[in-house]
């Protein structure tokens, strides 16, 4: 278990100030933020690199903010690896192990096996991250803290380290910290996330929650959400839950109308009347070219004005009454419905879909 409690700590002049968040025992826990947020500094103050100026650092029930970094059964991989130099691969990986063989084995499993006799002067970026990875994984550490561990892979690669690290974690039972910029890789490794910028928290909680409903308007932008609205909300419902048929919800069902614009849209959650922001990510909403029989609130007429590819996905922009929303859909789904910048079409997404913060 990973528990920080008020933590503030001094790198040169940057701080992090009044962190917060607990990693329960054998879970994983990822960490993003833009760059500069600190999520170096926050693995460096937990492993007891960077000393800790405020709060606790408490490690499986142990507190362990005094302690020196040997003495805090933690591994620590650092996304250049930062090997030495003067040992071999194999003498690198069997540094504090327990059993040679031990390393061997992890060697294999990560897909190093082959680097076993190399100087590791001579190993590329991504081979000297899987040495720095075997070489923590060896000590067999109750805590083990990963700073972008797998950027210096290749897509193949690292889909495939990442799958066996995660069946390592179930096997062992050890408790991981990682620093990640892929919020795909997020939403795959992680029990809880937790968002930095600045030195300072902004949420912890499951990566679900944490995407779904950001804790702010500048969350959600980071975290990615295409359509973030300011507006006011007002309560249309007060009872005890929504009658549409979205899951049987138990909130309260409010308007939200966008300023400037008027576009209006109903949520259904539990939010303070007044000035707020509405959070529909791109996958929520549903695009058809006929006006079809739907269980959602939200539906709306529009014109497309916009269409970009990104890989599997097209993101469509539509016009509704001067507002733009954007929907993501597959780049089979927008083939199959004929879909061209200047058409007419419906969006809709589900009351359920509106955060609102």
């Amino acid at each position: 278990m990973i528990t920080v409690a008020g933590l503030s700590a001094r790198a040169g002049s940057f701080r992090l100030a009044d962190i917060t968040f607990e990693v329960p025992d054998g879970e994983y826990g990822i960490v993003i933020g833009p760059a500069g947020a600190g999520k170096t500094t926050l693995l460096e103050a937990i492993g007891g690199i960077v000393p800790v100026t405020g709060g606790a650092v408490t490690l499986g029930g142990r507190n362990v903010t005094a302690l020196p970094p040997d003495a805090r059964g933690v591994g620590l991989v650092y996304q250049h690896g930062y090997l030495f130099p003067h040992l071999s691969v194999e003498a690198n990986i069997a540094y504090g192990a327990s059993d040679a063989a031990i390393g061997r084995e992890l060697s294999r499993r990560l897909g190093a096996s082959d680097l076993w006799g190399r100087d590791v002067r001579s190993l590329s970026g991504g081979e000297r991250q899987l040495v720095a990875l075997a070489r923590a994984l060896a000590r067999r550490p109750a805590v083990l803290l990963l700073d972008e561990p797998f950027s210096a892979l290749d897509p193949r690669r690292r889909a495939s380290v990442r799958r066996e690290l995660r069946a390592m974690h179930r096997e062992a039972g050890f408790t991981v910290l990682q620093v990640t910029h892929d919020f795909a890789e997020a939403g795959l490794l992680g029990d809880v996330a937790i968002l930095l910028d600045g030195g300072r928290m902004l949420q912890a909680g499951s990566p679900e929650d944490v995407f779904r409903k950001p804790a702010s308007p500048y969350v959600a932008e980071f975290l990615g959400a295409e359509n973030v609205f300011g507006g006011e909300v007002r309560v249309v419902d007060a009872g005890p839950a929504d009658r549409t048929g979205e899951a049987g919800v138990a909130d309260r069902t409010f308007e939200f109308r966008t300023t400037p614009g008027g576009f209006t849209m109903i949520a259904v959650g539990d939010a303070v009347p007044g000035p707020a922001h509405a959070v529909i990510r791109a996958e929520e909403v549903v695009v058809s070219v006929a006006e079809t029989a739907s269980s959602a609130r939200n539906v709306y007429q529009g014109r497309i004005v916009e269409m970009s590819a990104s890989g599997a996905l097209v993101r469509v922009t539509i016009d509704v009454a001067g507002t733009p929303l954007v929907a993501a859909l597959t780049t089979r789904s927008a083939r199959d419905l004929g879909l061209v910048a200047g058409m007419t079409v419906h969006a809709s997404f589900k009351a359920m879909a509106v955060h609102l913060c």
